[in-house]
């Protein structure tokens, strides 16, 4: 029995020393630099600076509070200030994925854009002709007496009487009959007799008498009391005030012609787009009156001055009409296809750009927000050029390659203003005027 209680306690003492053993050489390890156990799986606690208005405005306060909307202050912390004299923002990428900010590459990019504007059916006036005697008589008859009238060129007009061409008639009838009598006379009197027949013709000629009339004059050998007025060209009468009997003064217009086989259309295009317009440029047309039919023509002048009212200018499209569908003043819509075809050589060319949304414009500046890594985000200043097909060109201040805010870029402003404001008054500052605004 005695021998059984004395192995006991030999097992007891041999268990006792292991167990001693054991805890100075756990604690020999731990002085030496090893992992300690509260040290397993414990993350550092990040350190609270202050919270902040949820607004972006100034005001920041060391305890939790709320502000007159009854919003929660913001916690700001160490990891999440930039360095001082930075100018980047800093904001906790679980915060970023919340607030669902998107980015995209800067890279080069060829602006196209198509312009539209409205635009009116013009008579073309190259092919605008007035009948204004260059004498002065009475209309007799009249052969066109409607407007809207189609006419062809040397087609009668009207019938007038004018004792100027009955005299002129007469010199020119005097002249000739002298010329074929004075015949064999001398070389001196055919000349004189000829100079007189010639200048009698050319007084006729003069007053716009058409060559079928001084034909039928040499034939008939007889003045006659009224004349025929011919049209000069071919096309609609546009207007008529021509009235049989009247009496007409030198240079009055008795009939306005028009060819409308070629017409203009004249386009209110606004003044931030007119940078996208060159001449040549291809143009689609579409009118109300013949849906679903496309005419095309081309930008042939950009005309010079602004409307002041409309803030647009306009600009003349010349297109050929045959078949006199388009009429003055009809109403058609337009698509100037910019960036292509007759534009200038800087638009064929790709550009820096980036999306609209990206840049915050400030009415003075305009800045986007670049991504420098993972929630530091950069506001820098650019210099913007041209605007097409939901982009903007860049001109200074980027470089491809980076990647800029598309996305919830004004949350991320906000933070941007409040840093500076910060930084303004100073660390120092800050503290005080945090103390002033609790208890609210």
């Amino acid at each position: 029995m005695m021998k059984g209680i004395s192995t006991a306690a030999i097992v007891i003492i041999a268990v006792a020393v292991a167990g001693g053993a054991g805890y100075w050489w756990g604690v020999s390890r731990s002085t030496s630099g090893a992992v300690t156990p509260a040290a397993v799986g414990v993350k550092a606690e990040r350190k609270l600076l202050y919270y902040r208005n949820p607004m972006g405005l100034p005001d920041t306060s060391p305890v939790p509070k709320k502000d007159a909307m009854d919003m929660d202050y913001l916690p700001v912390y160490q990891d999440e200030e930039a360095a001082p004299g930075s100018n980047v923002v800093k904001i906790d990428p679980a915060k970023v994925q919340k607030l669902g900010v998107r980015t995209e590459i800067v890279a080069l990019r060829e602006l196209t854009r198509t312009l539209q504007a409205v635009a009116t059916v013009e008579v073309n006036e190259r092919r605008l002709h007035s009948v204004s005697p260059r004498f002065e008589g009475w209309i007799e008859k009249l052969h066109v007496n409607s407007t809207g009238q189609r006419v062809s060129r040397g087609e009668p007009l009207l019938e007038v009487y004018s004792p100027d061409l009955v005299s002129a008639q007469q010199e020119y009838l005097i002249a000739w009959r002298g010329a074929q009598s004075m015949k064999g006379a001398g070389v001196e009197i055919e000349a004189s007799m000829s100079a007189l027949m010639d200048g009698a013709l050319q007084r006729l000629r003069n007053w716009d008498i058409a060559d079928a009339e001084l034909q039928r004059l040499r034939q008939e050998g007889q003045a006659r009391q009224s004349l025929t007025l011919r049209a000069p060209a071919s096309g609609v009468v546009m207007e008529k005030r021509a009235v049989a009997g009247m009496r007409f003064m030198p240079g009055e217009m008795l009939y306005q012609i028009a060819d409308l086989s070629s017409v203009w259309l004249l386009a209110n295009v606004f003044e931030q787009d007119l940078g996208w317009v060159r001449q040549g440029q291809p143009v689609k047309i579409r009118v109300d009156a013949y849906p679903g039919q496309d005419f095309s023509g081309k930008v042939a002048f950009i005309y010079p001055t602004v409307t002041a009212e409309t803030r647009s200018a306009k600009v003349r499209i010349e297109m050929p009409n045959p078949a006199g569908l388009l009429k003055p003043a009809m109403y058609a819509r337009i698509e100037i296809a910019a960036g292509s075809g007759g534009a200038s050589e800087r638009q064929k060319e790709k550009v820096l750009a980036v999306p609209d949304s990206a840049v915050l414009d400030s009415g003075t500046r305009q800045l986007v927000l670049v991504r420098v890594r993972e929630g530091a985000f950069e506001p820098r200043p650019v210099k913007l050029g041209m605007r097409a097909d939901g982009y903007v060109e860049v001109r200074d201040g980027l470089q491809a390659g980076e990647s800029v805010v598309v996305s919830a870029n004004f949350l991320i402003d906000a933070e941007s203003n409040l840093k500076a404001a910060l930084s303004g008054f100073g660390q120092s500052a800050v503290q005080p005027a945090a103390g002033n605004h609790q208890g609210r």
